[in-house]
C-alpha cells in the first residue's frame, strides 16, 4: 500500500465531498488544496471563488493567499470582496464553504475569536474575517481539521461561527435557511451531523486508527454511526497531484 500522510488522506477526503456543480467559496491551506484537487480529477466544472474577488479561479499552481496572481490568469472575473459578499454569498449563490477554526464543539459551532473568556482570554485568535457570513449564508459547510481534544471541547469558547448552536431547531429557529455543517474531515475520521439533533456523529475512521483513538480526543461522549465505514486511502493519482503539482514544495503537507 503506498504511504501517504495525515495531512494527504484529510484532503484526498474532503476533495470527494465536491461535486462538478458546485460553487465553492475557497480559503487558503488545506481546504484551497481540497477544491484544487477536486478540480483536477472529478470535479472539472467546479467553480472556485475566493474571498479576495476571483471568481472561477483555475490557478496553474497553488496559491498561496488569496491575493496570489496565480487566481487572476483564466478566471471567469475579477471583482472587490465586496461584491463577492454581496452578489456571491449573500445572494445564495454559494453551494459550499469551507470553514475551520480553533474549537469545533458537538453542534458544529466554531470559534476562531478567543480561547477563555472574551474579556480576559488565554489566547486572542484572528477572528471572524467572513467567516459567520460563510457559515450562515452558503448553502452547506465543510470543515477540515485536525482532530485535538483541545480543539473539539463540548461547548466551544466564543461562538464565532453558528453550527447548529445548541442542537435541534435552534438554527432554524433564527431564520437560517441554509443547510450548516454537513461534514467534518480530520486526520484521524470523518464526522456528520444527526438530522434530528443536529449533533456530530463519527461516520468514517481512516485506516490504522482506533476508535478509542478519536473517543480520546473528543470533549463530549461521542455519538458512533451503525454503519462505520473505514475512509478509502489517498489513490495514487490523488498523491501524485498533492505531491508533484498542488504542493511540491511541501508548504501545507
Amino acid at each position: 500500500m503506498t504511504e501517504y500522510t495525515a495531512s494527504e488522506m484529510m484532503v484526498a477526503r474532503a476533495s470527494r465531498e465536491l461535486q462538478n456543480e458546485d460553487v465553492v467559496f475557497v480559503g487558503i491551506g488545506l481546504p484551497n488544496m481540497a477544491c484544487n484537487l477536486a478540480r483536477l480529477t472529478h470535479a472539472p466544472r467546479l467553480t472556485l471563488i475566493y474571498e479576495s474577488g476571483a471568481v472561477g479561479a483555475v490557478p496553474e499552481r497553488l496559491p498561496v493567499s488569496i491575493g496570489d496572481p496565480a487566481l487572476v490568469a483564466g478566471c471567469l472575473s475579477v471583482c472587490s470582496l465586496p461584491e463577492v459578499f454581496l452578489y456571491y454569498l449573500q445572494g445564495g449563490r454559494i453551494t459550499v464553504g469551507f470553514l475551520g477554526g480553533a474549537q469545533i464543539d458537538r453542534f458544529g459551532n466554531i470559534n476562531s475569536t478567543v480561547i477563555g473568556e472574551y474579556a480576559a482570554p488565554k489566547v486572542r485568535l484572528p477572528g471572524s474575517g467572513g467567516a459567520s457570513e460563510i457559515a450562515t449564508l452558503a448553502q452547506k459547510i465543510l470543515i477540515i481539521t485536525p482532530l485535538k481534544k483541545r480543539n473539539f471541547p463540548n461547548r466551544v469558547d466564543f461562538l464565532t461561527s453558528p453550527g447548529f448552536l445548541n442542537g435541534g431547531g435552534e438554527r432554524a429557529a433564527l431564520g437560517l435557511t441554509t443547510e450548516g455543517p454537513k461534514v467534518v474531515v480530520t486526520d484521524l475520521g470523518v464526522f456528520r451531523f444527526e438530522a434530528d439533533t443536529h449533533e456530530m456523529m463519527l461516520t468514517d475512521l481512516h485506516p490504522g486508527v482506533a476508535l478509542e483513538q478519536v473517543k480520546e480526543n473528543v470533549g463530549w461522549p461521542l455519538k458512533i454511526a451503525a454503519d462505520l465505514h473505514t475512509t478509502a486511502p489517498p489513490t495514487p493519482e490523488e498523491l501524485r497531484l498533492i505531491r508533484e503539482e498542488l504542493d511540491p514544495n511541501r508548504i501545507y503537507i
